[in-house]
């Protein structure tokens, strides 16, 4: 028999009971930058075996701050290095593109996976130029210095999950770390809860003059780009254009800021990236693997893909000079509180359907998730996007009296023992006997 769990009703959504980890570091995020500026370029095409400039030697650097991390949390994580050759219009002559990967192995649902990620390559105005000056101290050393740092945080606790700090290469060239980080998770069987690529996060003054130093934005898509032409037209017959595993992941970003974690007021943009561009997460989405894109509330164009150089008054060049660190701290605080609750609570449940059509009630059913001990029912007015109500169960089917099917929307979450909350599934109707 149903019943409802009025104690994990009381608990918060998505925090687990622990106490919260502690905060990131303005001076060892500036630290880190500082020694990727100091590698002189960053350019997937630069030498990758000068051990003191360019693409190589910063990787290498990288891969030896993470191992000094494993060292300190006792060897809990392990590092490596994938790589596969790639060839395009950036890359004519073809160029070995190597991810640099920390992976600290979840202890109770290891093939569950959590991706932070962020490209260590850099580049000037050509795309092409390997041997100028390339800082990228924010585009996307910024990034960078945040995985390593919450790789630091994170590392302190084991997590249910399997967390993945992931250094792309080859972002500017063509998204090739993107995509191969994209193979080696499919390869390996992950299951991938979630990606969450940070790119271009470290700057709070922009082109126009705005300085915003209390937001930022995440970029998701809501139709799924694996969707096939059956899951298409379910869709377009049961809604849900605004639900997909991506937006579902914005949302709980979303909601994860609001509730205090980052000192950040989270904007979730209905696209899967800034108009016209892309970033590491898009090979992601190709693959059906929910991801979203993380990135300052107001850009610097005159600090990315630019010659270092200053033009009357102007200055161009992405230089560390343009990085707010206390403002990179809290999306890196933003970006623990997400990683930590999503690898603390169960798995969304894989399915969840509906029923009820010509009656009052509808019926909520999904498919059971090993380790949750309740679910949570969510659901809302079919002319809106934000979840309203929620009611807590041991398991399902749940029959919403009086709850129209026509007139809401439903969705389904599973819950820990101590109240952490997965995605939200959405429902969609019940396949046909």
């Amino acid at each position: 028999m149903n019943r409802i769990l009025p104690a994990l009703a009381m608990l918060s959504a998505a925090t687990a009971t622990a106490a919260p980890p502690p905060a990131a570091s303005p001076p060892l995020l500036h630290a880190t930058i500082a020694k990727l500026v100091g590698f002189g370029t960053r350019h997937s095409l630069s030498s990758p075996i000068d051990p003191a400039r360019g693409i190589g030697a910063a990787r290498n650097w990288t891969a030896a701050r993470l191992a000094e991390i494993a060292r300190d949390c006792g060897g809990c994580l392990t590092i490596e290095k994938v790589a596969d050759r790639f060839t395009g219009p950036r890359s004519p002559d073809g160029v070995e593109i190597v991810d640099v990967l920390g992976v600290q192995k979840g202890t109770g649902d290891p093939d569950r996976v959590i991706i932070l990620s962020a490209h260590i390559d850099s580049r000037v105005t050509d795309p092409m130029n390997f041997t100028s000056d390339a800082p990228g101290a924010n585009d996307d050393g910024s990034g960078v210095a945040l995985v390593i740092e919450a790789a630091r945080i994170l590392s302190r606790e084991p997590h249910r999950a399997t967390i993945v700090f992931a250094i792309l290469s080859g972002e500017e060239q063509g998204l090739y770390g993107g995509q191969l980080l994209a193979r080696t998770a499919r390869a390996r069987g992950w299951q991938v809860a979630a990606q969450l690529n940070n790119d271009i996060v470290g700057n709070s003054h922009g082109s126009g003059g705005d300085h915003v130093d209390n937001r930022v934005r995440v970029f998701s898509e809501g139709i799924r780009a694996s969707e096939t032409l059956d899951e298409a037209r379910t869709r377009r017959a049961i809604g849900g254009e605004d639900d997909g595993p991506s937006r579902a992941l914005a949302k709980f970003v979303d909601r994860i800021g609001t509730s205090g974690h980052g000192g950040l007021e989270v904007v979730a943009i209905r696209r899967p990236d800034r108009f016209g561009r892309g970033g590491d997460h898009l090979p992601a989405l190709d693959l059906g693997f929910p991801a979203v894109r993380i990135t300052e509330a107001s850009e610097n164009y005159d600090r990315q893909h630019q010659d270092v150089r200053v033009e009357g008054t102007r200055r161009y060049g992405d230089t560390i000079d343009g990085v707010d660190f206390p403002y990179l701290a809290k999306v890196t605080n933003l970006n623990v509180a997400v990683a930590r609750a999503l690898a603390q609570a169960p798995a969304a449940p894989a399915a969840a359907t509906i029923t009820g059509a010509v009656t009052a009630d509808t019926t909520v059913n999904w498919a059971p998730v090993p380790g949750a001990t309740g679910y949570r029912i969510h659901w809302r007015r079919a002319d809106g996007t934000i979840w309203t109500n929620r009611r807590d169960v041991t398991s399902g089917p749940i029959v919403m009296k009086n709850v129209n099917i026509d007139d809401n929307f439903f969705g389904v979450s599973s819950l820990g023992a101590d109240g952490a909350e997965s995605l939200i599934t959405f429902a969609g109707a019940a396949p046909r006997k």
